[in-house]
């Protein structure tokens, strides 16, 4: 897998060895005012998918700055900086729109409709599909299991998960939990650039994690050099972001819930955070 672009220094090692597993080259670039957008394309074939469609525009020129056609769509979910490309997008290349169902039609031009557990079949690369609800209710990821790349929208980002605008606290800690069963090196490709404010936040949840701290400071660095945070994998989220430690003896002290269930110790760092001010 060849990825084009920077990325976070903290995942070097997982990038270079899936750069020496062929198939898959993955384009990252940022649109809007903190989203990223992702060009997947099947190496030796003509297949181009674009994970989400924020702006269109944006997705064009890259796409003609490599001579790439578009062929697919892959939706996380029916907000508008995920989808909102779809209806031009589709136009201009035919490409088959790929997405989860959603009964109030927000969703444009669908092709087929996903749910958790299916699979696809993306030019002879496999693609799993992982209900996600939480942010949304439709929301799904996308998991290239040969190549360990995840496309997880607003589900997880660095140091952080998507507020839950539609779901419950027990829905996303679920979802989460899907992705976080994945293999620790997956690489995990967020729809948005969070980090520096969900590092923020983290610290002071979980203050005298060591690994945390020095990712902070890292990620401090990345920002004020304008490089991206994203990617990072499972395994680095595992140690360091509070939304996925619920069992921490630090984190339930200082949220002063020693005996708490791991969901309600989720709802709490997620309340938490919608009122972080930092």
């Amino acid at each position: 897998m060849r990825r084009s672009g920077n990325f976070c220094g903290a995942c070097r090692e997982d990038i270079e060895r899936n750069r020496q597993m062929p198939g898959l080259e993955i384009h990252q670039f940022p649109c809007l005012d903190d989203n990223y957008a992702y060009l997947v394309h099947v190496e030796g074939s003509d297949v181009t998918a674009a994970i989400d469609t924020p702006d269109a525009d944006a997705i064009i020129a890259e796409l003609d700055k490599r001579g790439w056609t578009l062929t697919h769509i892959l939706n996380t979910h029916w907000h508008p900086d995920h989808a909102g490309g779809n209806a031009a997008l589709k136009q201009r290349y035919g490409a088959l729109v790929i997405a989860p169902a959603d009964p109030e039609g927000r969703i444009a031009d669908i092709d087929r409709t996903v749910r958790d557990s299916d699979r696809l079949d993306l030019g002879g690369a496999e693609v799993k599909v992982l209900g996600v609800p939480g942010h949304t209710t439709d929301h799904v990821a996308f998991w290239f299991p040969e190549t360990g790349a995840a496309f997880v929208g607003d589900t997880l980002f660095a140091l952080g998960c998507g507020r839950l605008f539609e779901g419950t606290p027990e829905q996303m800690w679920e979802s989460l939990g899907k992705l976080t069963a994945l293999p620790a090196d997956t690489m995990v490709y967020c729809a948005h650039e969070y980090t520096a404010s969900n590092a923020r936040f983290a610290v002071t949840i979980e203050p005298g994690n060591a690994e945390l701290v020095e990712r902070v400071d890292h990620i401090r660095r990345l920002r004020e050099a304008d490089t991206p945070t994203v990617p990072t994998t499972i395994g680095l989220e595992l140690r360091t972001n509070p939304f996925l430690r619920t069992r921490s003896a630090e984190i339930r002290d200082r949220l002063e819930m020693p005996e708490d269930e791991d969901v309600a110790v989720f709802a709490e760092v997620r309340a938490r955070k919608d009122s972080f001010k930092g």
